[in-house]
């Protein structure tokens, strides 16, 4: 009788003990805040935004770089002495950066050259390195090499997104939303409003919706210069484009974690009405949220203008996805927005009359 055994009490023991210091992190966390937005309640239907901006790491990618630091530990790719690498437009790694440093692990984000300062010391904070790139097509090959290099592990949120997060429940995304409107005046969402980075946000709620038999329908908004819209509309999932300046959303390649077939509705926001809609939901809510947001609130303020035409009732759901103030010297400055040709006043306008409508 022959065999061979790999056991590593010691690799084990630290991986349990890694495992632990990132369950302990979402036991101190409390859930997510859903947030009632002002509409006038002759209207009949209700907005909510689910704060995500509260997590430790201030993003929605807080949730998926724990959930990719348990599945990278459990399948055993992360180990004592591995060098953690991921490719990252900013939330995903300032996510990851601090869990690196949770359980004593380097950490490197390959990242645009473009992404925000602001997320750049958020990562160099948590003691993350960060990798910039000229051309944002590179992240990924980019990110192999230095995972190679390392001898370490390249995440790869973009593939193991849709699989790292328990889609049938576990306190995701999907089921908090649900328990919180469960006292609301419409507790089942006519739609939920999510954009698409990885697709894992996506993909986690339209699975769940059909898992529990919801008839809640999924809309998943895109910025311009992103190739999941028009792949979504032609089938093509080999569909390429420029890339999104919406940071956290949107890519040059539909990515293997986004997933088509769970989706209802796809729909595609201009920049420009993107970043009006992010400083008009300050206005109207107080809360400064980041450019993805604005996204998703401009989506959304199109459904509720739908469902008002067609005499419908309901409630809407969307998320925060970040804080504004990631974003001072790009879509909060005037200054950078005239640079890029990005005129957000027609937009500012017809937002603000929004709620003024009869």
């Amino acid at each position: 009788m022959e065999y061979v055994d790999r056991h590593d009490p010691e690799t084990r023991s630290w991986v349990a003990e890694a495992i632990r210091r990132v369950e302990a992190d979402a036991h101190r966390s409390c859930d997510t805040h859903l947030h009632v937005f002002p509409l006038p309640p002759r209207w009949g239907v209700n907005l909510y935004l689910k704060d995500e901006s509260v997590h430790p790491t201030g993003s929605l990618k807080h949730r998926l770089a724990r959930s990719l630091f348990l599945y990278g530990l459990s399948n055993g790719w992360i180990g004592p002495s591995t060098t953690v690498v991921e490719a990252s437009s900013g939330s995903t790694a300032v996510s990851e950066a601090y869990f690196a440093r949770l359980i004593g692990l380097p950490f490197i984000a390959v990242m645009p050259a473009s992404t925000s300062p602001e997320k750049i010391a958020l990562i160099e904070f948590y003691g993350g390195k960060c990798h910039l790139v000229n051309d944002p097509g590179t992240i990924y090959e980019e990110s192999h090499r230095l995972a190679v290099e390392t001898g370490g592990h390249f995440m790869d949120q973009f593939t193991y997104a849709e699989r790292a997060t328990d889609w049938r429940g576990n306190n995701n995304i999907a089921e908090s939303i649900f328990s919180q409107m469960e006292m609301e005046p419409h507790p089942e969402p006519s739609w939920i409003v999510v954009g698409a980075g990885t697709g894992g946000t996506s993909s986690t709620i339209g699975r769940y919706i059909r898992y529990r038999r919801y008839v809640t329908r999924l809309a998943v908004v895109d910025p311009e210069g992103s190739a999941f819209y028009s792949s979504w509309c032609s089938g093509d999932a080999t569909a390429t484009a420029p890339g999104s300046r919406i940071e956290g959303i949107g890519r040059p390649r539909v990515e293997p974690s986004f997933m088509p077939t769970v989706i209802d509705r796809m729909i595609q926001v201009p920049d420009a009405r993107s970043i009006a809609a992010m400083r008009w939901v300050r206005e109207v809510t107080g809360r400064d949220v980041g450019g993805s947001t604005g996204t998703n609130v401009a989506a959304a303020v199109q459904i509720l203008r739908e469902m008002r035409q067609a005499g419908e009732q309901g409630s809407v759901v969307t998320l925060i996805c970040d804080g504004g103030e990631r974003y001072r010297g790009t879509y909060d400055d005037d200054a950078w927005l005239a640079e890029r040709g990005l005129d957000i006043a027609p937009h500012l306008e017809e937002l603000r009359s929004f709620l003024s409508q009869p």
